[in-house]
């Protein structure tokens, strides 16, 4: 059984143009007599969600254990009711249903990124959280559920996570289908890969979405507009600089005169000092040795360490730039919130909770909202046959 799926338009992705989509804040829950209702767990900051959201899915439910995340996603989708609370303590799911259900999310994926080495086992406990994941899919019983996870789920342990996942779903009589996808060919200005996983208990398989388009959206496209801003910044609604020039800009901006998230980490000067020699595409390679003593041994540091983006490419993945010491293509900083975001593909409307790390920590660990569009659109917007 398959399903095929049209992608018509909206998946066309140029260099001055992105999939259509719901921008406006007003307009993000003004769905009717919806089709399709979701509950999305370890929800995070709510990339997810959006993406669900902007593919026509009602989210009635999410499920955060994070304060400050929880408080992110309360914050920026009003409709929907959050619990504050471990997935553990989750006895039910108390979601009036009229519709098709969709069951969300990804366990927290430290324990399966390959720059975690030391962590990537069956002996990390957090790796076992899909096990609260599939008991939850045992309480709802949803007619399809999206698992999402890094990439590197699906090689941890020789595959034992994914042949346990699949098994899983397979006892529970679900058919299982799953691809690895880059945001950048969904219109994010990001190398970014993320496993994802689709469950149906009516029997289908479906077809993921491929690349839309050679052409990507740039870092420049995705950030020149913002405020010029200096080591520090900490005021966080600011005007726009410029005006948006291209499509990507435009659609995340709406209609809005200023925005929050102009927020950037303290570096000390030293550090700094170091940016100065750091040319776009450039990495700690390019600092001279007399500025990093302080390295017992730099030829092991990471080649995203110290790695100033390339304004006309997509960036590199979005994870923890503050700890990578992620640079700003065109100034001697690191990215602010708002920066970061829009390389995520978040919309200008959206606003993150708590101190600066924690909105750094949400920014950084979500799915891209474009992207998760682009996977909710195949069920949402598909043609079933069997």
């Amino acid at each position: 059984m398959l399903i095929y799926v049209i992608y018509c338009d909206m998946m066309n992705v140029t260099q001055d143009r992105i999939a259509p989509m719901n921008w406006a804040k007003e307009d993000k829950l003004m769905i009717k007599q919806p089709k399709f209702i979701g509950v999305d767990l370890f929800a995070g900051a709510g990339g997810l969600s959006l993406g669900a959201e902007m593919a026509r899915v009602d989210v009635a439910l999410s499920i955060e254990k994070d304060k400050n995340a929880a408080e992110t996603y309360s914050y920026n989708h009003p409709s929907t009711k959050v619990i504050n609370d471990d997935i553990a303590n989750i006895t039910k799911i108390d979601v009036s249903v009229g519709s098709s259900k969709i069951l969300f999310g990804g366990p927290p994926c430290q324990g399966f990124s390959y720059s975690n080495q030391r962590t990537r086992s069956k002996d990390n406990p957090s790796n076992w959280l899909l096990r609260e994941f599939l008991r939850i899919v045992d309480i709802w019983r949803p007619d399809w559920v999206i698992f999402e996870n890094v990439r590197g789920f699906v090689n941890t342990e020789a595959r034992l996570f994914l042949n346990s996942l699949i098994i899983d779903f397979e006892e529970k009589n679900y058919t299982c289908t799953w691809a690895i996808l880059n945001a950048l060919d969904f219109g994010v200005p990001q190398n970014r890969s993320r496993f994802f996983l689709v469950a149906s208990r009516h029997g289908y398989k479906i077809n993921f979405p491929v690349k839309a388009s050679q052409k990507y959206v740039t870092v420049s496209q995705a950030i020149s507009d913002l405020p010029s801003l200096e080591n520090g910044a900490s005021e966080d609604y600011l005007e726009y600089q410029f005006e948006a020039t291209n499509s990507y800009a435009k659609r995340l901006r709406g209609k809005l005169s200023e925005c929050s998230g102009h927020l950037v980490s303290r570096n000390a000067p030293h550090i700094i000092e170091r940016y100065r020699y750091i040319s776009p595409g450039g990495n700690w390679k390019d600092i001279p040795e007399h500025l990093m003593k302080n390295y017992t041994d730099r030829t092991r540091c990471h080649t995203g360490i110290y790695h100033r983006l390339r304004p006309d490419e997509p960036a590199l993945t979005i994870g923890n730039y503050r700890k990578a010491m992620l640079i700003h293509p065109w100034e001697n900083r690191g990215l602010s919130v708002r920066e970061a975001a829009r390389i995520q593909s978040f919309p200008d409307w959206y606003e993150f909770k708590g101190s600066i790390g924690f909105q750094q920590q949400q920014v950084g660990n979500a799915v891209p909202p474009l992207l998760a569009q682009a996977v909710f659109s195949i069920i949402t917007g598909g043609e079933y046959s069997l």
